[in-house]
């Protein structure tokens, strides 16, 4: 098949993750795969190196924006047009909210066989304006009716779309966001490794965050409920893995309110380092407010980290309460302490939902089984489009 992946930026994150690693899978299967994308800025990292290995031509729209500009949006349009002339796919899969609702347009008009979007997570949310929420659903509707499937990443998702009217019925499809397994097999000693080179002791707890500096991610939350943490467990460490936006703020918030030997910041990390991290941290917390599915929650399973996180999106598609992890309630930073202590005061507790949890996430979230199932999708659309593929 020809294949052509549109996303609006290939920032590090779970969405251009799950989207290289498609192309590079359908690379090796034989299919000719082109990657288009949007400018890639600011401090958050990019998977431009691991999209360059993927063997997928790369095309840069440099009027893909993530933000609304209509005239850029229009420029967008024609140039993904000009491109689906050009190369003709029997597949465009648009992946991120702008690239949809853009690339789903432009591939609807230049008729081409086989449509789909996958959703990674909810453009529309409870923090934004009344407005903004209305104006996002209304063109996600628009969009829906420009493509033959859509893909939630976690049924949380479609199940959103739905209850919002967009799509319709026998539209959606769930295929879970997965990782490289492989990737996160930690050697013997790599904990004790990573956390002398940290400086944390070894009876220290460690509660970890593997994510961008977003305001929507929660590291401002773990922050609130750091002295909590600190009056129960003295040697306890945060450690937040990544970068953004948001980290000024972070490490003068850390400073003015005297958490310096409590908060440790790694910055941007190689991906092969993130497993390392993980092992070293005996919680991962996810107190995040918008989540498609939380990828870094089944890395953490995988490497045989406890999990919590607030019952929002996808999260508790991974994060199974009293199964897998346990779960708090949006925004409700008590309960997120009460869950944490509980899991650091009974080790047996947190010793037997992790290894159930890493079951979960070995069976669930095995990149292969999302490759297969992605493939079998096109196929089907393709099937019914009557369109022929060898």
């Amino acid at each position: 098949m020809k294949i052509l992946h549109i996303i609006t930026r290939l920032i590090l994150g779970g969405a251009q993750q799950n989207t290289v690693s498609c192309c590079a899978a359908q690379v090796a299967a034989g299919h000719q795969v082109t990657l288009a994308y949007g400018p890639i800025y600011g401090p958050e990292g990019s998977v431009l190196p691991e999209a360059q290995k993927s063997g997928a031509a790369l095309r840069e729209i440099s009027s893909l924006r993530r933000a609304i500009l209509p005239p850029h949006d229009l420029a967008a349009y024609h140039a993904l047009r000009r491109l689906i002339r050009q190369e003709r796919p029997d597949v465009v899969h648009t992946h991120s909210s702008k690239a949809g609702i853009i690339g789903r347009a432009a591939a609807w008009t230049e008729h081409t066989p086989a449509v789909i979007h996958t959703i990674h997570g909810l453009p529309f949310h409870s923090r934004q304006s009344r407005l903004v929420y209305q104006a996002y659903v209304l063109a996600e509707r628009w969009a829906a009716r420009r493509c033959h499937r859509l893909i939630g990443i976690t049924r949380a998702m479609c199940e959103a779309f739905q209850q919002h009217g967009i799509g319709r019925p026998g539209q959606f499809e769930v295929v879970p966001s997965a990782v490289d397994i492989s990737q996160f097999q930690i050697p013997t000693g790599e904990r004790e490794r990573v956390r002398h080179s940290l400086g944390i002791p070894d009876n220290a707890p460690v509660i970890g965050l593997v994510a961008r500096f977003d305001p929507y991610k929660g590291q401002d939350d773990l922050l609130n409920i750091l002295p909590g943490l600190i009056a129960q467990h003295p040697q306890t460490r945060l450690l937040f893995v990544g970068d953004g936006w948001n980290r000024k703020h972070l490490e003068e918030r850390v400073a003015r309110e005297g958490f310096s030997a409590h908060v440790i910041f790694t910055g941007l990390v190689p991906p092969g380092r993130v497993g390392p991290l993980m092992s070293a941290m005996d919680i991962h917390a996810l107190p995040s407010y918008q989540e498609g599915q939380a990828r870094t929650l089944v890395q953490a399973l995988l490497c045989d980290c406890a999990i919590v996180g607030y019952a929002v999106g996808g999260i508790p598609e991974v994060c199974i309460h009293g199964q897998t992890g346990l779960l708090a309630p949006q925004g409700d930073q008590k309960a997120l302490l009460r869950a944490i202590l509980d899991l650091m005061a009974r080790p047996e507790k947190r010793k037997r939902l992790t290894a159930q949890g890493k079951i979960h996430a070995q069976e669930n979230f095995d990149h292969r089984i999302m490759i297969r199932r992605v493939e079998e999708i096109y196929r089907a659309v393709l099937k019914e489009r009557g369109s022929r593929t060898k």
